[in-house]
Order: structure tokens, then sequence, then C-alpha cells
């Protein structure tokens, strides 16, 4: 699917974050490292929203990354101001999949988009377990708007 139309206001969740210097490449392009992180960061502010903490390996209701694709659509270049976003694009038994987006601050542009595939984990048992209530209600579709 192709989620670069979709405007910031679409996500559930959104922060800020500034490029650093040490964030860019050797053409000033933000490195693809620095992306993911960017990524990360809003996933794990998103999740620890829905009171999911991720932090902890003595959870019994937590989750982890199975799976991420990364689509660039514009050069991310330094210096410069991001709002990242990030919702929930699909549910499934025991998983459920997030789309965080980097656009440009203040403008409606989709720089960059991350589909990451989570599993719902119990890392007390090590088991895979069923999507929390939490998630399934945070679940909005956005087909409509693709």
């Amino acid at each position: 699917m192709n989620f670069k139309n979709l405007q910031l206001k679409d996500y559930d969740f959104t922060f800020t974050v500034a490029s650093r210097w040490r964030d860019m490449d050797a053409i000033g392009h933000i490195n693809n490292e620095t992306i993911l992180s960017y990524f990360e960061d809003v996933r794990v502010r998103y999740l620890s929203s829905l009171s999911i903490d991720i932090n902890s390996q003595n959870e019994s209701n937590s989750v982890i990354l199975a799976s991420m694709k990364i689509d660039y659509y514009h050069q991310v270049n330094y210096p410069d101001i991001f709002d990242v976003g990030c919702r929930i694009i699909r549910i499934g038994t025991k998983s459920f999949d997030l789309l965080s987006s980097i656009f440009q601050k203040d403008k409606d542009k989709t720089l960059v988009s991350g589909e990451f595939t989570i599993v719902c984990f119990d890392y007390v048992e090590q088991k895979t377990i069923i999507v929390p209530d939490i998630i399934r209600n945070q679940y909005n579709p956005i087909v409509d708007q693709i």
C-alpha cells in the first residue's frame, strides 16, 4: 500500500524531532539508521501511551517487533525539524501493524513511511498472546483515505 498521501492529522500519535549534526551522512541526508531511530521513538511513545510496557522482560502483556518495511519518498536532509506520526493499520489475532511516517515540520508532505509488524508477547511465559483490547480499540481503518 502507498501511504505517502496521508497527512499528519491522519495519525493517532505524533511527536516532533529536530535533526542533529550526527544524524546525517556524507551527502547531508539523514542516515537510514537515524530514520529507524525516529520510527522507534514514535513507536515506543505510542505504545507507552496505550500502557504497553516494552521496557521489561518481566511483562506478561507486551510486544515484540517482527518485521519492518521502509519507503523513502523524498530526501530527508540536515538541518530540519520533523513531525513523526504513528497509527495502527492492521489488527490480527496475535499481531498488528503500525504505520509511522516522517513529515517536514508544518508541512503535509510525507518524506518517509515505515510499516512495522508487532507481535503481542508474554515474556514471562515466552509465548505469543492475543492482541489486547486497548490495541483493538485504537484501530481505525484508513483504506478510504489512500
